[in-house]
């Protein structure tokens, strides 16, 4: 087994773990429960949606797999190792080195080029300037933009801003993508094509992905879709 996965109860490698995750929001006296008892793994390379009605805590629940924000209880393990008792250095590192994101709106920072903008996560980690660019580079043909590297996210359309921060997500080789719906601000078919992409680089990377969707034909494309109700996945 690869030392970086656990393993379940059924002797299946398991890449992502939460377990009786609860967290609220408001004053103490007054909280509102957003999750509660919420439990999830998630296997290697496998795509998983995760549907709900606007406000049922779906983007909540990406920010604490992602360790953007941290639950009121529970535990989170990613491989072999207890997410909930890093440092906040140490949350950072691995959020830079394991997980990617990609959210509905591109981020992107638009006094770069493209290629800069995907290039940023690996020289934010301290990686040499040449090899993260020549992948930036190779990633940025993969999402068919090799001639638009040069081009500020000005001068770019919706769906090719979206293709950039794919890319921008996938430079690290993480092993999980979290998506906030990654297509809500994209027409059909630009969405339908940002989708294809993302599936397949997943399944060439052997990449997980958790992506949070009102798209049900998306979310019925993957491998796996759950609903968050009542603060529960179901």
């Amino acid at each position: 087994m690869n030392k970086h996965l656990m393993q379940n109860h059924d002797n299946e490698s398991v890449l992502l773990q939460a377990a009786d995750i609860h967290k609220s929001y408001g004053v103490q006296e007054n909280p509102v429960q957003v999750l509660r008892q919420v439990n999830l793994e998630i296997k290697p390379g496998e795509m998983l949606a995760i549907v709900g009605a606007s406000g049922s805590g779906k983007t909540t629940l990406l920010q604490i797999l992602g360790c953007l924000d941290i639950p009121d209880q529970g535990s989170l393990y990613f491989a072999d190792q207890d997410l909930t008792a890093l440092s906040e250095n140490k949350m950072a590192s691995h959020r830079n080195k394991n997980i990617g994101f990609i959210f509905q709106f591109h981020y992107l920072l638009p006094e770069f080029s493209a290629l800069e903008n995907v290039m940023m996560p690996g020289l934010i980690a301290g990686q040499a300037g040449k090899k993260i660019e020549e992948e930036a580079q190779q990633l940025l043909k993969q999402v068919g933009l090799g001639h638009r590297m040069t081009h500020r996210s000005g001068e770019l359309s919706g769906g090719e801003q979206q293709r950039v921060a794919l890319a921008r997500a996938l430079i690290m080789r993480p092993a999980l993508l979290l998506a906030d719906e990654p297509t809500g601000n994209l027409d059909s078919t630009s969405g339908q094509q940002i989708f294809e992409l993302l599936t397949e680089l997943c399944r060439t990377r052997r990449m997980s992905v958790v992506m949070v969707t009102h798209n049900m034909e998306l979310a019925k494309a993957m491998d796996r879709c759950l609903t968050l109700k009542d603060g529960q996945l179901e």
